[in-house]
């Protein structure tokens, strides 16, 4: 005993001259110096990611001879993919890899991905000659490059933002860090969207995605330079893992008996684990009433729990704290669901404009033409400008007319709106460039007579849907950073990711059934119907504000006051 005494006390301090050691040479890393470092590896990996994925529809159009609603199909998955990645990015990060490691693979992984496309766009064996179908071996190439490139863009888009902040302790910095971030994000967008969309068009495409490597490669090289900076934080682990633990440890109490607790009661019931004794800050009253059956998850039955009070069969016995995690997720949800028709349309009209500008007059002026592929670029500039309009003006304003704050849900609500009224735009825009066609019988079996009719006015249901979307996605960060239980905040950006994924995934789906049962999306969009498509999405966007309103309605707040009834600023 006496051996084991000594022992233990050998490793314990062994353990705390360790993480002395450690903290001390964390102390000497991190802070502000290591912002340049991340910044330019943002911009850089930006500035390659938009300048390949900008253009793709009219890359697939005219060097792989791919139909034009399926190009746009086939940028709504790829945008879909670079979408839904971060989430597995951020779970490998946290549980697995950490940071830093996930960030580097998924850079190499992204260069990789783009040399191939630079390649596909160089060599002849890799395309098909004009009005030919491409080989096998040529959209093998051309998947597996934008495969890799959708990687590299998921290990890397959200990973940067969460490594940022790791650096900074205080809060505040943390703050100012995430404004220079998304500032430096649609910076890189808007120059790749313009900038290298233009070299893409006018130069060659083999210059255009050489380019996208090369700032590739210096995002790379200036983020691995700062590494000795950088301050290293260990995997926490994912807190899926402890959602998926009560959902399982659920699923096997099925048979137990649950007893209805009172809403209003404070007091601990000793039938539920609510963690080890010398933990503080532990839950004061048991399970809420909601989701009555997960409470099965923190019974205690014999054999849970060790000696010392711990657990000692994981996936059979749970906290209460993780149990109440998984029910405020779960009472979220209808309203996240709810902006899945916020992305949907949203990816749609993207898309579909881009077509709509390959048949339209881009030019300004008689020697310069807009590129196709830059026109999404109008929404970028509207929500950057929106943003800083909105956070300035708006919630004052909001207060002085209602008397009443701001909340995240009335902004949201009002993105809804706008939302829609940018369809209904996009449904009149079209609705005048059909009515041009049929007035001057402009009908071409190719789809590529330009109509006599500015482009420019597909800017304008772009800018309003920029707008909307700097009052609905802000909103919804602000919603679920505050919402989400503590050791889940880390996840909130990823929820808008696997959002935006959803609704691009969902988007192809809408324009293959539109395409299956109605003739208004023929590959050549002289001939169709596109304004009724619009005119579809607007019909979707009102019924889908019902359903928002219903649920912000039924929304409690349960982390912060309702400040709906708050009477000051």
């Amino acid at each position: 005993m006496a051996g084991t005494d000594v022992e233990q006390q050998f490793h314990g301090e062994l353990s705390h001259a360790e993480t002395q050691t450690t903290s001390s040479n964390d102390s000497k890393r991190g802070g502000w110096i290591t912002f340049p470092f991340i910044a330019v590896g943002v911009m850089g990996l930006t500035l390659a990611s938009a300048g390949w994925t900008s253009n793709l529809i009219v890359y697939l159009i005219e060097e792989f001879n791919v139909k034009s609603v399926d190009a746009a199909q086939i940028s709504n998955i790829v945008n879909g993919c670079t979408s839904l990645f971060p989430v597995a990015g951020a779970i490998l990060a946290d549980s697995l890899f950490g940071c830093f490691s996930v960030i580097i693979f998924s850079s190499i992984v992204s260069l990789l991905g783009i040399i191939l496309l630079t390649l596909t766009a160089m060599l002849h064996s890799l395309r098909p000659s004009q009005g030919e179908t491409p080989s096998t071996l040529q959209l093998g190439a051309l998947y597996s490059a934008l495969t890799l490139g959708s990687i590299g863009i998921g290990g890397t888009r959200f990973t940067l933002a969460t490594m940022g902040a790791d650096q900074l302790t205080k809060s505040k910095d943390q703050g100012v860090f995430f404004n220079w971030f998304f500032f430096t994000l649609y910076v890189a967008s808007i120059i790749s969207s313009t900038a290298i969309v233009y070299v893409e068009d006018n130069v060659g495409w083999d210059w255009g995605f050489g380019l996208s490597a090369a700032t590739n490669a210096v995002g790379l090289a200036v983020f691995w330079v700062g590494k000795r900076y950088y301050r290293s934080m260990k995997p926490k682990g994912s807190p899926f893992v402890s959602l998926a633990r009560v959902v399982v440890a659920t699923i096997r109490k099925w048979k137990l008996v649950v007893l209805v607790s009172s809403q209003s009661q404070q007091s601990k019931d000793d039938s539920y684990y609510y963690g080890k004794a010398e933990v503080a800050e532990l839950p004061s009253s048991a399970p809420t009433p909601s989701f009555r059956f997960l409470n099965r998850a923190a019974l205690k039955t014999e054999g849970d729990t060790g000696p010392d009070g711990s657990i000692a069969k994981p996936w059979r016995l749970c906290t209460v704290e993780q149990v109440e995690d998984l029910k405020t997720l779960l009472r979220i949800f209808p309203l996240w669901s709810s902006s899945i028709f916020l992305s949907t349309p949203i990816a749609i009209q993207l898309s579909l404009t881009v077509l709509q500008a390959l048949t339209m007059d881009r030019h300004l002026g008689p020697h310069f033409q807009i590129p196709a592929g830059t026109f999404p670029v109008f929404s970028l500039i509207s929500t950057c400008v929106s943003i800083s309009i909105i956070d300035r003006f708006l919630p004052p304003t909001w207060y002085t007319l209602t008397g009443r704050s701001l909340t995240p849900l009335k902004r949201i609500g009002l993105g809804h709106v706008l939302n829609f009224i940018a369809m209904a735009g996009s449904a009149l825009v079209e609705s005048r460039r059909l009515h041009v066609v049929w007035s001057h019988q402009l009908e071409n079996q190719t789809g590529s007579t330009v109509v006599p009719i500015s482009a420019l006015w597909l800017a304008v249901p772009l800018i309003i849907v920029g707008a909307g979307e700097a009052l609905h996605f802000p909103g919804q960060v602000s919603l679920y950073y505050q919402e989400f239980p503590e050791a889940l905040r880390s996840t909130a950006t990823a929820m808008i990711g696997l959002l935006i994924a959803v609704g691009f995934y969902l988007s192809t789906a809408v324009i293959d059934l539109v395409r299956s049962v109605t003739g208004w999306l023929p590959n050549n969009i002289n001939q169709g119907r596109m304004d009724n498509v619009y005119w579809m999405l607007v019909v979707i966007g009102v019924a889908n504000f019902g359903y928002y309103l219903t649920c912000a309605r039924l929304y409690k707040y349960q982390n912060v006051d309702d400040r709906d009834t708050t009477s000051s600023s």
